[in-house]
């Protein structure tokens, strides 16, 4: 166990920061997979947010660039397809 002060509010804030990570993670892959279910008008409307939640977690690092961008130009794709 850590000893230091620093450490333990390192300890406790870390934990705060990965629950809060996983928290928007996890509603991204929700909106995501809410977006390919849907049909061509609601995932017209949805694509933009799920855009701005894929971009808020390759800015925070949750998820890297590249994935960031091959998950929007797929999710373009599809609405582009439909």
């Amino acid at each position: 166990m850590a000893n230091h002060k620093s450490a333990l509010k390192r300890i406790r804030s870390n934990e705060a920061k990965r629950l809060r990570n996983k928290y928007q993670h996890k509603t991204t892959r929700n909106a995501i997979k809410k977006l390919r279910e849907a049909g061509k008008e609601e995932a017209t409307k949805l694509l933009p947010t799920v855009i701005a939640m894929v971009d808020k977690l390759a800015k925070n690092n949750i998820i890297h660039k590249n994935k960031a961008a091959n998950t929007k130009s797929k999710l373009t794709k599809h609405v582009a397809a439909l």
